[in-house]
């Protein structure tokens, strides 16, 4: 069996780890080149990614995933001001998944680790065609061709597998923006809003701004989990890493003091504005040999990545255990717990 994933993000490179380990032969095509796109920098890490990280990873991969990970977030927070001062508030048991915050670029350096030779970068799927011997062949944007018994759409938002697959099947722009980024932790650690937030996510309403929170402080700096659990790992996200505050503004900017100094003390590189879409939960289609995954096919802001990667360990599964026919498994299970959260970034 041969299978061809289209996008190399976080679903992507998971299964394509996967079915490398279980001896599939793989090959990913990224648009992009091995640098990537902003996709934002930090990831709430629940226990369908940590499942999907064990199983589908090497175990030095896994390893130094979970070993720079944050803190445990136990609950969310909100925040309200009182004299001028951030203040918690009392609030009810939070229903949210416990989890832990992940810096997504590391993670991303961490999934690509080991796949230099079944990555190829810079070439832009354009179409596919499913052929009478029930293989998949695509085309690429320099002309290449290439054909695989099963093909994956892990292209995101905007999946070019998605269009000609399911071109029923729209991205809603909803209107929302949200404005994200992160600011190194030094540069507002004498404000006490760290130490007030301490790992836990947190939501801040003040003076009529609603802003998202969270620190990542590194359990174990990437330097020395790298030396200690993968020594492959390359890259200058490793060395330029530090702890940061991750922020996220569906709305105006904030003119409490604490919060405009946590935006205007922000990475460039790190901020970026987004639209909001949706993909509205679709009737369920014949299965055949192409398939999505991820981004493609359900949005959930915030713990998309969680998705994915549930998704790839899934599909992963049901390829090693039952070939392409076991497709129609995997998206029945995929359908049934993803299109309850249809909400994302375009």
């Amino acid at each position: 069996m041969r299978v061809m994933v289209i996008g190399a993000g976080l679903g992507g490179l998971t299964l394509a780890h996967g079915l490398r380990q279980a001896g599939v032969d793989v090959v990913v095509y990224e648009r992009d080149q091995a640098e990537g796109r902003p996709q934002g920098v930090s990831l709430h890490f629940d226990d369908r990614a940590v499942t999907a990280l064990r199983a589908c990873l090497p175990p030095g991969h896994a390893a130094m995933v979970e070993a720079t990970a944050g803190g445990q977030r136990e609950h969310t927070m909100c925040l309200s001001e009182v004299d001028g001062e951030l203040v918690v508030e009392a609030q009810p048991e939070s229903r949210a998944r416990k989890g832990r915050q992940v810096h997504r670029p590391l993670l991303r350096a961490v999934l690509l680790t080991g796949l230099t030779d079944r990555v190829r970068f810079g070439t832009g799927f354009t179409r596919f065609e499913q052929r009478g011997d029930g293989t998949v062949r695509a085309w690429f944007a320099d002309g290449s061709t290439d054909t695989a018994d099963v093909l994956v759409g892990a292209d995101g938002i905007g999946s070019a597998v998605r269009s000609q697959y399911l071109p029923h099947v729209q991205v809603v722009d909803t209107g929302k923006r949200m404005l994200m980024g992160a600011t190194a932790l030094h540069a507002v650690a004498d404000t006490g809003l760290p130490g007030l937030i301490g790992h836990n996510a947190t939501s801040v309403n003040v003076r009529g701004t609603t802003m998202a929170l969270g620190v990542l402080r590194f359990s174990q700096h990437p330097t020395a989990a790298r030396d200690q659990w993968l020594p492959a790992l390359r890259s200058p996200v490793v060395d330029n890493a530090e702890d940061y505050v991750m922020w996220a503004l569906p709305g105006a900017e904030p003119t409490h003091p604490v919060l405009r100094r946590v935006v205007e003390k922000a990475w460039p590189d790190a901020t970026a504005q987004l639209r909001i879409g949706l993909i509205p939960p679709m009737p369920p289609w014949p299965p055949g040999p192409v398939t999505l995954i991820g981004d493609a096919i359900h949005l959930a802001p915030g713990f998309g990545g969680n998705l994915a990667m549930q998704d790839a360990h899934r599909l992963c599964d049901a390829l090693v255990h039952g070939g392409p026919g076991a497709i129609g498994v995997y998206e029945k299970a995929m359908r049934q717990d993803n299109f309850l959260h249809s909400v994302g970034a375009v």
